[in-house]
């Protein structure tokens, strides 16, 4: 009877969302969804096996394209900080493939991806080895705090480890790609004890609503409106009133497809290009670059005028 329940409340949910379904750009999505999960599956084999950081240390920087160095001149400790990826349920690190290359060409020169079992059946011990591999980290790297992106069931095991285990000592950012905050009710498809977490009724869910004072890791949501795994779309945002985090809502975007996209790439980078609690990129007092014409050329800033006789400022006047 419970489980007709949910299969009702689900069905009910899908109906509201037809609507957004069926937008334009939310069938090219699903066209692009359709796409990427054939690729995935192609490179899923060379994702099995577990690697090590790719990793680019040193000072010098003449071998760097100019986008790189721009980051290690603007801060070296950000480029040097190092992002481990963590995939969601029997997936593997192959489904960062695209996001790593951007990560790396941006000049963040010390990504590490983590592959937890298929068979992992309990959130709350795959928090535990994502806490080990932490630990590795940060004794190989000398850095005290890293990032963690995670997608799917891999932002839910982070966020227990952040938020239930201490692990803010050691996460400075957490970005969750389409994980279920607040449950999914696909989670019903199978009798799955995993599956069986990521219930909105379940006790795990409801551990991670549990006060969570003074926790310091920043987090970054994005989740989409248009995610078919995710029901309803709107519990892959974080709400918590503990927790510093940016909820990122996107449209046209299938749950697959979360870590190839451009925007979320860009997104991610420009967040952790700057190590504070807001994401800022700009330092107060620096002067933006001023933008370029379509031919190439430095569009010239017009100087400030003069507030007092409302003429344009001029050197020497």
């Amino acid at each position: 009877m419970g489980r007709a329940h949910h299969a009702v409340g689900a069905t009910c949910s899908a109906a509201r969302d037809l609507g957004t379904l069926l937008t334009p750009r939310s069938v090219i999505g699903m066209a692009i969804e359709g796409a990427w999960v054939s690729t995935h599956l192609v490179t899923y084999p060379l994702g099995i096996f577990q690697d090590r950081a790719e990793s680019r240390r040193g000072y010098r920087i003449e071998h760097l394209a100019p986008v790189q160095r721009g980051l290690h001149i603007a801060n070296v400790e950000a480029a040097g900080t190092p992002i481990l990826l963590v995939h969601g349920l029997i997936d593997n690190r192959s489904i960062f493939a695209m996001l790593r290359r951007g990560l790396t060409r941006r000049g963040f020169n010390s990504v590490y991806s983590m592959n937890y079992s298929p068979f992992t059946a309990d959130v709350r011990t795959a928090a535990a080895q994502l806490g080990e591999e932490i630990e590795a980290i940060v004794a190989e790297t000398g850095y005290e705090k890293i990032h963690i992106v995670g997608h799917s069931l891999g932002g839910l095991i982070a966020r227990y480890y952040v938020t239930r285990l201490g692990g803010d000592a050691r996460v400075h950012t957490l970005v969750t790609l389409g994980t279920p905050h607040q449950g999914t009710w696909g989670a019903y498809a199978l009798p799955m004890r995993i599956l069986s977490q990521m219930r909105p009724d379940s006790g795990l869910i409801r551990e991670l609503d549990e006060p969570a004072p003074g926790c310091t890791t920043r987090f970054i949501s994005y989740w989409s409106d248009t995610d078919l795994v995710i029901v309803p779309q709107a519990n892959g945002a974080l709400r918590h009133p503990d927790l510093s985090v940016r909820n990122i809502r996107l449209h046209g975007v299938g749950h697959m497809s979360l870590p190839i996209v451009g925007d979320v790439a860009h997104g991610i980078c420009t967040a952790l290009a700057e190590l504070d609690q807001h994401g800022g990129t700009v330092t107060s007092g620096v002067t933006p670059i001023a933008p370029r014409t379509r031919t190439g050329t430095t569009t010239r800033r017009r100087p400030p005028a003069d507030r007092a006789g409302g003429r344009t400022a001029r050197s020497g006047q």
